[in-house]
């Protein structure tokens, strides 16, 4: 006879199997929800097609009412049943968090970037690291993130040491991002409210991401560009040309431009996928200068021969716009935010300035649309009658 756990008076007229075994109830083929009646515990089992079974155990769900525990755990067993189903789920040598970290790199194009970053600097070497997957909970990941917060973050690294500053709240968040992406990849999300939880811990806080006000214009960023080194020159103009992140402008091969066609194909960057940009011919005349003589698969910018790091157009970036007499805080943001806004108040539509950023849509209007507010206010004088 097949076992309804649906019902709390089901659930309370099971006795409890030898060792502590739980009753199944079948789900869906491959996938079963089970009870533990002296614990009151749940589980999940699953297998893939042609697989072995995997199991889980979801916890008890105690702060929600009775009738409301079995559609929880029924819940969180069909997420752990997809991620089965799907290949995602953790296979057997993934024990501890460090674990789920290596294996999300492989799983990523920019498998050096800033996940990498964000791993070897607040992941690998700290006690989170080596906490084991089946263990974590919310405490754990609490108590890593207050060391997150409080962990100073590099301005500039150079011969001299680094230059620190306060961890700001927006830096937390983005920081937090691929740590939570890899621990979703091999957990299920714990029941709310409890110590299973550990995803509420990686929540972002709300309400941090400001607006970055500082703008160059042309004649200021022509400034920053003439002041710096040689070496440094061809890639900072590159970022007054192009609303590129930096690490992405670093990314940059030889092959990537079509001299013929002006068009330059950007791979590695947050947006996820690569997209095509039709140059101005100054512009393409500029990245023809730096590929020539090189191989297909070279870098198109190089510093001191190898590919640019963070830490070096940091420093590159910050004695340029000293020399120059620029603000303190100008820095590789400041250049895409500035490009950015001169394409927005060049009148390019939103959309395509999102695409050409590498960025949504969303996000462009969320940060730049107020700057259409005086072409809105035109257009609309021009309907007067």
């Amino acid at each position: 006879m097949a076992i309804d756990l649906s019902k709390v008076s089901a659930r309370e007229r099971l006795k409890p199997k030898p060792g502590n075994a739980p009753h199944f109830q079948r789900l869906r083929p491959g996938l079963f929800l089970g009870f533990r009646p002296a614990a009151g515990t749940w589980i999940v089992r699953a297998r893939p097609e042609g697989g072995d079974y995997q199991t889980k155990s979801l916890g008890d769900y105690s702060t929600l009412p009775g009738n409301e525990r079995f559609a929880a755990a029924k819940k969180d067993a069909e997420a752990f049943g997809d991620l089965v189903e799907t290949g995602s789920v953790r296979a057997a040598d993934l024990e501890t968090v460090a674990d789920a970290c290596r294996e999300y790199l492989k799983t990523i194009s920019d498998a050096n970037g800033i996940a990498a970053g964000v791993f070897r600097r607040h992941v690998f070497d700290d006690p989170l690291g080596r906490v084991k997957l089946d263990k974590l909970r919310r405490n754990h990941l609490r108590q890593w993130r207050v060391r997150l917060e409080e962990a100073p973050a590099a301005v500039t690294r150079d011969k001299a040491g680094s230059v620190t500053k306060a961890r700001a709240a927006s830096t937390v968040n983005r920081d937090m991002v691929p740590v939570r992406a890899a621990l979703r990849r091999v957990l299920v999300p714990g029941a709310p409210n409890t110590e299973a939880a550990w995803q509420e811990a990686l929540l972002p806080a709300k309400k941090v991401d400001g607006r970055r006000t500082l703008y160059l214009d042309l004649g200021e960023r022509k400034r920053l560009v003439e002041a710096a080194s040689d070496g440094a020159s061809p890639f900072l103009r590159a970022l007054c040309l192009l609303p590129l992140r930096p690490g992405a402008l670093a990314a940059l091969t030889v092959g990537q431009f079509d001299k013929r066609t002006r068009t330059l194909t950007v791979g590695k960057d947050k947006a996820g996928h690569d997209r095509r940009v039709t140059l101005p011919a100054a512009t393409a005349d500029f990245l023809a200068g730096q590929a020539k003589g090189k191989l297909p698969n070279a870098q198109l910018f190089l510093q001191a021969g190898a590919a640019w790091q963070r830490h070096e157009w940091a420093a590159a970036i910050k004695d340029a716009a000293k020399a120059a007499d620029l603000p303190d805080a100008t820095c590789a943001y400041t250049l895409r935010h500035s490009t950015i806004t001169d394409l927005v108040l060049a009148g390019l539509p939103l959309l395509q300035v999102a695409q050409i950023s590498g960025t949504s849509a969303a996000m462009i209007e969320k940060h730049y649309g107020h700057l259409v507010g005086g072409a809105a206010e035109a257009a609309l004088a021009g309907l007067a009658i």
